[in-house]
């Protein structure tokens, strides 16, 4: 028997795995990435009585490899919150999927073990950015203001991580992130024990703000808003993270983040506004390599061309939904 454990680099993904890991520890192989890179399952080669953990990536953008494994009789348990489209019927398949936009995959994990882990799952419930719902999940805890705080910085820290082109452009490679986080077993314990992990990704994270937030968006209506970064490191690692923190600052307007590639097109972070959290993946898939949620989408790859019309989609779409 092998095992594989495919998950998103992002704070969801990693909080997930994490708290199944720490539920049920198991060796298995490891296959994550940057947080674009969501076709996982192209890399499992499973065979009978296998076992397959996916986390936090779209059924929809891996179903042809998801029915490849699934024909071999290996076991998939398979956990997230985008976009599925059709769910496939097969008795080697175990799918937990919501794709409500107050969830995400931590929070379904957090529900699925009955809380054994909360902690975690508040890391990654506030990493995506899902911050009433991180609270009510909380409540239980009992935490400080400040603790909550901790966990809140720690969500927004391993989210910023997961962004880039490459693994070259992160801190941490998703799958050693888990292997720290995983060590311990609540998410305080892990800030104060592991204090230089934590604060490598809050010093990165803060001098990485401090250049987005002079940006000024190149396109702006009362609905939304566009902003570009450029062709950087520190501009791909940020480019979610600030997208999340316009739409906190801003939650009647949808935005989007357009950071450029080595290769001249365009990676794009959607934000619908968080007084109404529908679109983004409506919007996102009008284009080849876009997907995503109704509350936060992206397109991976856009070429330059194809700027002003996805100016043109994206404006049209929120101010036309505008109520």
């Amino acid at each position: 028997m092998h095992n594989f454990d495919c998950f998103n680099g992002d704070a969801d993904g990693i909080c997930a795995l994490t708290q199944m890991r720490l539920a049920e520890p198991r060796v298995s192989e490891l296959i994550t990435g940057v947080k674009r890179d969501i076709k996982l399952l192209n890399r499992v080669t499973a065979g009978p009585a296998d076992r397959v953990t996916v986390l936090d990536v779209s059924l929809d953008k891996n179903r042809e490899d998801l029915l490849r494994i699934l024909e071999t009789k290996a076991d998939v348990f398979y956990c997230d919150h985008h976009y599925a489209g059709e769910i496939p019927e097969n008795a080697h398949l175990d799918a937990l999927i919501n794709t409500s936009p107050d969830v995400c995959t931590s929070l379904l994990i957090n529900k699925r073990l009955g809380g054994q882990y909360l902690e975690w799952a508040v890391v990654g419930t506030f990493g995506d950015n899902l911050k009433r719902s991180a609270e009510i999940l909380a409540k239980p805890l009992g935490l400080s203001t400040s603790q909550l705080g901790q966990l809140e910085k720690l969500g927004v820290y391993l989210n910023y991580n997961g962004y880039g082109t490459s693994l070259e452009d992160l801190y941490y490679n998703p799958a050693e992130l888990f292997k720290k986080t995983v060590s311990h077993q609540t998410a305080l314990e892990f800030i104060q024990q592991d204090k230089e992990t934590y604060q490598t990704l809050e010093e990165g994270y803060h001098q990485d703000m401090a250049k987005a937030v002079n940006s000024n968006p190149f396109y702006e209506d009362s609905d939304s808003a566009v902003y570009q970064l450029p062709n950087e490191s520190w501009a791909r690692r940020v480019s979610g993270v600030f997208g999340n923190d316009l739409a906190n600052q801003s939650p009647e307007k949808a935005h989007a983040v357009v950071t450029e590639r080595h290769d001249g097109t365009f990676v794009v972070s959607v934000r619908a506004p968080l007084s109404r959290k529908t679109g983004a993946d409506d919007v996102c898939r009008q284009f080849p390599t876009g997907g995503g949620r109704a509350a936060a989408a992206g397109i991976n790859s856009l070429p330059a061309s194809e700027i002003e019309s996805f100016v043109n989609v994206f404006s049209k779409y929120y101010s036309t939904h505008s109520v």
